[in-house]
């Protein structure tokens, strides 16, 4: 098969020829409407410039898109509803409340106008309709209207399997903290041969699992380098670009921005988080660029990294820098970058 750009091959892929094909398959005839009800800041807008950004540029990557994009809903293989659960949060939740009434409210509110005003989601039951959220609180919103949780595919970066994600329907992606709103500067990083730290983290406590990493390495060991506060005049990024490994725990929920950070950067993304299922997963086999670590291991985590051998490293780190384009963010999109990893999820 004849592709310009990329042809996908190697042990990161569960079936290289098989995503290749489905890929331009994809680019061939898939086709999405979005619904064009509802006003912004709450709906067709959302962060582009936070750890939520990947909200606000994939709707707005959708809603200017015309290869994918159609405005009759008869072709449509997929129905859009763009709504943005961080612009829920900033405007329609009530602060401290502890309240998600509201929220759920807006939900079925506009769920209700699709419903009534269009035959499409009442004809699946919303099977073949989607919505997007990076927030934390994106399946919380989801459980508003119980068609959306069962039937429809809800994209996450919270894709936590104890909180009722099913990754037979549901789509995991990639939570990219974009503090300008674009990669500039953050891609690349140095060989293997120049990356003298075994292994780094610096965070502060955020859900259960940090506060045992912190108690375990904080501050003990020149080869594991774990921080709560990275010392003054200490890049965090030049510091993932001189480790070989880059930590990723969860904090409150599974999902990380520091795994897109250390893939970027070229650093292997260390795991450590329980249910979480990571960003492309039907695609990608991410035992072959990544380690995963159970929390009860945490105490062996220098044992377990150094006994990677330094053949299978240096493996594993050139197959980070191979996936990493599906990790990344283009304005406009480009092939086989994250807009387009999550259209084919």
């Amino acid at each position: 098969m004849e592709d310009p750009d990329y042809v996908p091959v190697g042990p990161m892929y569960r079936n290289a020829n098989a995503f290749h094909r489905s890929y331009l398959e994809m680019e061939k005839q898939f086709k999405i409407f979005v619904y064009k009800e509802g006003d912004p800041p709450v709906f067709h807008n959302g962060p582009c410039k936070s750890i939520y950004a990947m909200e606000g540029n994939f709707i707005h990557m959708v809603e200017i898109n015309k290869r994918f994009r159609t405005e009759d809903p008869r072709e449509a293989h997929v129905f859009f509803l763009p709504f943005s659960v961080a612009m829920m949060v900033q405007f329609v939740y009530v602060r401290d409340s502890h309240d998600f009434g509201p929220i759920k409210r807006t939900v079925i509110d506009y769920i209700d106008v699709v419903a009534s005003k269009y035959p499409y989601w009442n004809r699946s039951l919303g099977a073949d309709h989607f919505m997007l959220a990076c927030h934390d609180w994106g399946p919380e919103a989801s459980f508003a209207v119980p068609h959306l949780h069962r039937n429809s595919i809800r994209v996450l970066c919270n894709a936590n399997t104890s909180e009722g994600f099913d990754p037979s329907k549901d789509v995991s992606f990639p939570e990219v903290n974009l503090h300008t709103g674009a990669i500039g500067g953050l891609i690349g990083g140095p060989s293997p041969s120049h990356r003298s730290i075994l292994a780094f983290f610096a965070g502060g406590l955020h859900g259960p699992i940090r506060p045992i990493l912190l108690q375990h390495w904080e501050n003990k060991d020149e080869d594991v380098k774990v921080h709560r506060y990275l010392p003054r005049g200490v890049s965090y990024y030049d510091m993932m670009k001189r480790s070989k490994f880059c930590i990723c725990p969860s904090g409150y929920e599974v999902a990380s921005p520091r795994v897109v950070e250390a893939i970027y950067t070229g650093c292997v993304p260390v795991l450590i988080s329980d249910h979480y299922v990571p960003p492309f997963s039907d695609v990608l086999n991410w035992r072959s660029f990544s380690v995963e670590v159970t929390v009860r291991e945490i105490p062996n985590l220098k044992t377990i990294l150094a006994s990677i051998s330094s053949r299978q490293y240096i493996r594993m780190q050139r197959r980070v820098a191979q996936v990493r384009r599906h990790f990344e963010v283009h304005s406009p999109p480009k092939r086989y970058d994250v807009f387009h990893m999550i259209l084919h999820s």
